[in-house]
């Protein structure tokens, strides 16, 4: 009974066969060509990792007040930071350490810059110190004293208002002209600090708010003295050596020269947001060492070495 097939049932039996292949063949090319298609867009999905964020771009203002010591330097890093930064405004002004301090802890300002420590008063302000440089400081005189060299006891004396003429110190016969920074000045309360070993300042003399004002008014009047960061010293005034010292970065780092001041930026509370930012710039590794000594200030770290 099976033996035997006809010519008509082996043709049908034939084309059932090629029909069901006809039919898996397109299946498979089917499932394949889905596959293909899936994976661009499993892959995508796979190289998306949930827990990243976007980054956002930095914006907003930051205010900066204080130290006119460090005035050059903070304008410097604002200006190259605003570049790289569109979206952000840093303002910065001068008014003296003791307003930049005041400013920060009342609120006014983000950033308190300063070339001393807080008052006692601000101890329990909150008050996050950020060290940026080192300013080494100068006694500079008029051009037309014949100085170039007192002791700290001498300089003293002048500052005090014992010494009044400059041949009492080996000059000529001339009346010494005292240029003088107001209370809330850092630079004066370093030279307090360091020269008169914290003794007061004579009354008499010139008062000039700010260290560039100071550097002009020494240019402009004979006999005179004052004191200012070496960043304003340029060839129209004379800086007088101390001890017989003269300010350098080797003799602040062997401790032969004593008139030099660290430079801070003051917080509220740590630093947030573009004021960080801003003071991590100004403290990163590449401005602290190309900047911040063509600026003629010294890397913040340099006494830590």
């Amino acid at each position: 009974m099976f033996k035997f097939m006809s010519k008509k049932g082996i043709t049908f039996t034939l084309s059932a066969v090629l029909m069901m292949g006809s039919l898996v063949g397109c299946g498979a090319k089917t499932e394949t060509k889905d596959a293909a298609s899936a994976t661009p867009a499993a892959t995508a999905a796979a190289s998306v990792k949930p827990s990243e964020t976007p980054k956002t771009e930095l914006s907003g203002t930051v205010t900066a007040s204080g130290s006119s010591a460090l005035l050059p330097l903070v304008k410097q890093a604002a200006t190259e930071f605003m570049e790289k930064n569109p979206k952000v405004t840093v303002n910065v002004t001068a008014g003296g350490s003791g307003t930049g301090i005041k400013n920060v802890a009342d609120g006014t300002s983000d950033i308190g810059n300063s070339d001393v420590e807080p008052a006692a008063e601000y101890k329990d302000k909150g008050l996050v110190d950020h060290q940026v440089a080192i300013a080494p400081f100068a006694l500079i005189v008029n051009k037309d004293v014949k100085v170039d060299n007192v002791t700290k006891q001498q300089a003293a004396d002048i500052y005090t208002g014992k010494i009044t003429n400059w041949k009492e110190v080996g000059g000529n016969d001339a009346k010494i002209v005292l240029v003088h920074r107001p209370d809330s000045s850092g630079s004066r309360t370093l030279v307090k600090q360091i020269i008169l070993d914290g003794k007061e300042f004579t009354k008499d003399g010139i008062t000039q708010e700010n260290s560039g004002a100071m550097k002009t008014a020494v240019v402009g009047q004979s006999g005179s003295i004052g004191y200012v960061d070496t960043p304003y010293i340029d060839d129209t005034v004379k800086a007088l050596k101390i001890d017989g010292v003269a300010f350098s970065e080797e003799n602040i780092k062997n401790g032969t020269y004593k008139l030099f001041g660290v430079e801070h930026m003051y917080t509220k509370g740590e630093a947030t947001g573009a004021a960080k930012a801003f003071i991590d710039y100004i403290s990163s590794k590449d401005f602290q060492g190309k900047q911040v000594r063509e600026l003629k200030f010294l890397p913040a770290d340099l006494l830590k070495k």
